[in-house]
Formats: C-alpha cells, sequence, structure tokens
C-alpha cells in the first residue's frame, strides 16, 4: 500500500526502476488484476506499474471523491511518489478517461496515451439513458452494474473471464459505483458525454493512441486528434473487455507503441 497523503493505493511493480515506465489502469468496477498477464510479459523491457485505482480494488475506498479527476490526481501523486514519469499511460473504460484526465491535468506525468475502448465520446441513446443507469446505481449499486458487465464480452471471449470480472465488481463498495458513474458523465465537468470529450481530448498534448471495438466510435476519435504521430485502430470482433480478450494483440501493442514512444522522444 503506497501513502500518498491525499489516499493510499495498492499498487504492484515488476520490470527494473530505470526502464520506460508503464502505468497500466484498470475500469470501472475492476481491479489491477486484470492486467496480470500484460504486466508479466512486458516487464523487463519496461517498468510495469499497476495500481487499484480509490475504492477499488485494495485501495482505500474514501465516502467521497471516488471520481475519474480525483482518480487522475491520485496517480499524478503516485507516479510522482514512484520517481517514475513521464510514463506511457495505458487505460481500460474509464481507465482511459483517467489516463486522459491525467495526461491533461498533469502533462509532465506522462508521455503518451494507450487509451483502449474508453469511457467517452458518448452520444445519442447512450446519452438518454444515463440519468436512469445512474439512478439504478445510487439506489443498487454494483448489483445494478452487474448485468452490463456480464454483456460486454464477444461469443468467444475466454472461459472465466466474465465470471472473474462480475465477482470483482460486486466487491467494489456500491458508492463507488455510484460516484465514479456520475464522475465520467453527470457531475459538473464530466468529460464522457461527446461534445465534452471532444474539448478535453483537444487540450491533450500528449500522442496518444485509442482502440475502439466501435467502428463509428473510431471514425469520430480520428477527428478530434491534433498531436502529431496519434492514431485510433478499430479492433473489429470483440468485446469491450478487449485487453484480455485479445491479450496477446495488446501486449504487442503495448511493446511497439511504448518502445516507439521512448525513442522517438515523445
Amino acid at each position: 500500500m503506497t501513502d500518498l497523503g491525499r489516499i493510499r493505493l495498492f499498487c504492484t511493480g515488476l520490470g527494473p526502476a530505470d526502464a520506460p515506465a508503464l502505468l497500466l489502469v484498470h475500469g470501472w468496477g475492476g481491479d489491477g488484476r486484470e492486467w496480470s498477464r500484460h504486466a508479466e510479459e512486458l516487464a523487463g523491457p519496461f517498468r510495469v506499474i499497476v495500481p487499484d485505482l480509490r475504492g477499488h480494488g485494495r485501495s482505500e475506498a474514501p465516502h467521497d471523491g471516488n471520481t475519474p479527476v480525483e482518480m487522475a490526481d491520485d496517480l499524478a501523486a503516485l507516479v510522482a511518489t514512484l520517481g517514475a514519469g513521464p510514463v506511457v499511460a495505458v487505460g481500460h473504460s474509464m481507465g482511459g478517461q483517467v489516463v486522459n484526465l491525467l495526461a491533461v491535468r498533469h502533462p509532465r506525468a506522462v508521455r503518451s496515451v494507450v487509451a483502449l475502448d474508453p469511457a467517452h465520446g458518448a452520444h445519442g441513446a447512450e446519452v438518454d439513458g444515463i440519468p436512469g443507469r445512474l439512478a439504478e446505481y445510487q439506489a443498487h449499486g454494483a448489483r445494478a452494474a452487474a448485468s452490463f458487465v456480464a454483456g460486454a464480452f464477444a461469443p468467444d471471449a475466454p472461459a472465466g473471464l466474465r465470471t472473474a470480472h462480475v465477482r470483482t465488481l460486486l466487491g467494489t463498495p456500491d458508492h463507488v459505483i455510484a460516484q465514479a458513474y456520475a464522475g465520467m458523465y453527470t457531475d459538473p465537468g464530466a468529460v464522457g458525454v461527446r461534445p465534452h470529450s471532444e474539448e478535453y481530448l483537444r487540450r491533450r498534448p500528449q500522442p496518444a493512441l485509442t482502440v475502439w471495438t466501435s467502428e463509428e466510435a473510431a471514425a469520430w476519435e480520428r477527428t478530434t486528434l491534433h498531436v502529431p504521430g496519434s492514431r485510433v485502430d478499430h479492433w473489429a470482433g470483440t468485446g469491450h473487455y478487449l485487453h484480455e480478450e485479445r491479450a496477446e494483440r495488446t501486449i504487442r501493442l503495448l511493446g511497439d507503441w511504448t518502445t516507439e514512444t521512448f525513442a522517438s522522444g515523445s
């Protein structure tokens, strides 16, 4: 457990302390265990840092403030405490929003960003359903969110993956589930809805790689990119937890991107 003054975060690390650093950030209702395979395979050429976000896993769960903005500020403090920056900040889903916020709010801590099916760019029917979903999460917490997670996998996802994620989600405090969702989409300054996403992505100074499972979302985000070296990929035929469903592909992607990022001096 690392005491950052503002919060105590559980964090593990692998690889040489002087190697280029990768920060691997999980999503809503998850924890750092979902990065275990990636961390083992990437350690060696890279220093791999895997935190549990506030309110999640083994980290401290305060009564208030379990939002992506606070999580991003936590990670800035963690990177500074570990002397690891600037890092390649990798995030899945809500973690993708968190690492982009980290890049915007603390640009010196981040060399580049990788966002995997990130929790930004919501539009249309998804936005229409946000108030109702938030009300459910406020009333029933993790139990209300379990159906979303259970339905987020492709039919050919590895056996046991769905059950592991539902179990982890159900262990997340109910108030954290509701606060984190509101922090993504409805709180003042939230960046999850498309017009707000566009504004904050345009403020990101670092190159970024974004991978979407939605072809429409990939096409949209390509129009927001202004930093040389950034790119958007589309992975068809995979579920939301693409980094685990396509673990080897993700590991190769992260290794190649990180090597290129540090070689270019981005």
